[in-house]
Parts: C-alpha cells; structure tokens; sequence
C-alpha cells in the first residue's frame, strides 16, 4: 500500500473544505494540502442544489464549483473514503492507500437519514438529498415523471417542496407536524408558512411519519403511520444527517454529537481538528452546540485552516442560518424551537422579528423578510442577561 505525504490533510471534501484549504493559504502559501472526499464532485455551493439552480434562471452550474484546487493548490482526491485516523502514525487509511500528515482537519458532516423503504427501482426512484450528484438525479426525474413526494418539513424537505411545485411537478410534502413549520415557527406564523405552499398547489400530508414502503420500477408506495398510503412516482426525502463522526470515535477522539473541539477548533488528539456539520464547539453567545449550515461551514473552515497552519485563533462567530421559498427569506440566530416563549415584532404580514425565550432570556432570533439584521440579532443573544421582554420590541428594525 502507498503512502502520501500532506502537510495538511483535511478528511471531507464539503464547503469546510474548500474555506479550510483557502485558511491555509492565508498564513502559508507552499504548505501542501490533501483532501479526501467521498463525493464524486469537487467542493461545491451547496445551499444552491435546493434553492438557485431550481428558481433563479440566471444562476448556472458554472456557478456552482468553488474552484478549490486551481485557487489553492489542493490535491483532491474524489471517491476515496477514509476508513482508519491513526493518531499516533499521524496516517489516514483509505480503501487502497495512506496518508501521512503534519496536521489533520475532519470535516466529514454527516449523511443523510434514509428512508425506511424497500426500494426495488435501484435508487431510480427514491433518493436522498444531500449531494450534487443527488441534486441531478432529482433534476432529471422532474422532467421525468409527474408526481414526487417529498418527505420531511424542514430545511431541505420543504425548499425542495418548493422547488419542484415551481418547476411544474406535482408535488406532495410528507411530515410529520400538524402545521409545516409548526416545530420552530410561532403557530400563527407557521399557518402563514404552509399557506404559502398550499396556494402554490403543494399537496400536503401532515402529522404522520412514513414508516415503510415500497418502490419499483413503476413508482413509489409510502406506508404512514397512521394506515394511510401516499403513492408517487418517484420519493426524495430531506429528512436531516446522521453526524459522521463514527471515523474519529474509532481514532479515541472525544464524541458527543460530534467531535468534541475547543475554541480553536482542536480536537481532543494534538495535531486534529474538526469544523462543519461534524463538530461540537463552545460558541462564544450560546454554549456548546453543532451547527449544520453553510455560514458555520464557511467561518469554521476558514478559522480552522488558519489553525492548521499555526494562527491559533479561536473561533468567535455564531453562525446563522436561511432559506428562501416563494418569495419569502428568513434567517435565524441561536435556537429556534416553537416550545419556547416567544415575542413578536411584526412590521405588517410581511416583515417581522420573533425572539425566542427560555426563562425570560433570548435564545434565538428569527428574522423574517428583515436583513441586514444579522449582528443586531446577535447583539441581542450577547446582551441577554440584561435585557427584558420589553426591551425587544422595536429593538430591530
């Protein structure tokens, strides 16, 4: 077996990546730096593979590769999966070779929660989304077939729901809540939200978890909980990831929904650190917690590139989160959970403020149709302790 030598190794080859390859070059121009990825694409926007390419005509595919290797110099490896870190070697395994490194970066994510489907159509039919590749087969059965379920109401399931109404596809969203959005929205706001989808001719199947099913090469037969059946052509599922940290865990690297690093991103080994989806880390505002989305995986990545070759920086941003489905754009600081105590802070129907309150102190924010709010937002979680209900409103505009 023969064994290549990376002063930087980063094990994914998602968006951390390519902003951890970029943070190397920062502070060292000549270091050489490998990447092991799984996927059959190099780094890629992700967020666009459910949101542009399906409703902004002028965004293109061209647009969609970061361009990671002829702007850093990185050696990618595509389809080549890691199966062993050897801390004390400082080697990586793959399937036919190793890597030896001077430091390493985990930036494995996670993948996505199947569906509990026996699927007989060779994955012509049901797919999961999480990947370029997974984002053309979808594209290619829009224009296929008439009708897809899509199965989970949150992030993904419901921008995908989106997508494919507004690309003249029948579509039917699966979830399990008894309003969509009904998790993380206010319950008048949630109406609102699943309003938006229903007058776009969205189908919806709510309050029922699919818990089998079947599909061939004729289409798609998801079992519900409840008895009832749901029948499509084909089944995309956004259901949420599974954290890859199984790699590091087996290595003796502290995991606790995720690999456990510190402010600087270090993992419990000397030499290992960990960004992305696949990390827990102490957020300077809200505490310990894993973020699985784009802002966190670009500021991370880059933080912990810099790391990597020798800044020892400590990672200082709290990450927001999107989406953006018929129109409308939200965004979100912190926590977002419809069981905490809320205050509302609506402009009109169009444009509001909700903060989110576990014992009095702000949590999250959710900016709905707002922008330019982000670091007020944050200001908010950071002067929690002083601040009182009344002291919200009117507080961002």
């Amino acid at each position: 077996m023969t064994t290549t030598h990376f002063d930087y190794l980063i094990v994914g080859g998602g968006m951390v990546a390519d902003t951890a390859a970029r943070g190397i070059r920062e502070i060292d121009a000549d270091g050489s730096i490998g990447i092991l990825s799984d996927d059959v694409d190099e780094p890629y926007t992700r967020p666009a593979l459910s949101k542009k390419l399906w409703t902004d005509d002028e965004f293109t595919w061209d647009e969609v590769p970061l361009g990671t290797a002829g702007d850093t110099g990185a050696d990618i490896r595509l389809r080549t999966r890691a199966t062993a870190i050897r801390p004390e070697a400082h080697e990586v395994d793959a399937v036919d070779e190793t890597f030896s490194y001077g430091k390493l970066l985990i930036a494995t994510g996670g993948k996505p929660v199947p569906l509990p489907v026996d699927d007989r159509s060779n994955g012509e039919r049901v797919l999961s989304f999480r990947t370029a590749e997974d984002y053309r087969r979808l594209r290619a059965l829009a224009d296929e077939v008439d009708r897809i379920a899509v199965v989970g109401g949150g992030y993904i399931g419901s921008e995908l729901a989106a997508a494919l109404v507004q690309n003249g596809v029948d579509t039917v969203l699966v979830h399990t809540g008894a309003v969509l959005g009904d998790a993380v929205f206010p319950a008048g706001l949630a109406e609102r939200f699943e309003k938006l989808f229903r007058d776009a001719g969205v189908e919806i199947v709510a309050g029922s978890k699919v818990e089998g099913g079947d599909a061939d090469a004729e289409g798609v037969r998801l079992s519900l909980e409840n008895g009832d059946e749901v029948r499509a052509d084909a089944v995309v599922s956004g259901l949420g990831i599974e954290v890859a940290a199984g790699l590091a865990e087996r290595a003796g690297l502290a995991v606790d929904d995720g690999v456990v690093v510190d402010a600087q991103l270090r993992a419990s080994i000397d030499g290992i650190y960990a960004a992305g989806d696949a990390a827990s880390y102490p957020d300077r505002l809200l505490g310990r917690r894993r973020v699985e989305h784009v802002d966190n995986a670009n500021e991370q990545g880059k933080t912990a590139g810099r790391n990597l070759a020798g800044a020892a920086e400590a990672y200082t941003h709290t990450p927001y989160s999107y989406s953006a489905v018929f129109g409308i754009r939200y965004e979100a600081v912190g926590t977002l959970d419809a069981e905490l105590d809320t205050v509302e802070d609506w402009v009109d129907t169009e444009r509001g403020v909700v903060y989110y309150l576990d014992d009095d102190r702000v949590v999250g924010v959710l900016l709905w149709n707002v922008e330019g709010a982000r670091d007020a937002a944050r200001a908010v979680l950071a002067e929690a302790d002083t601040l009182t209900r009344d002291d919200l409103t009117g507080r961002i505009r």
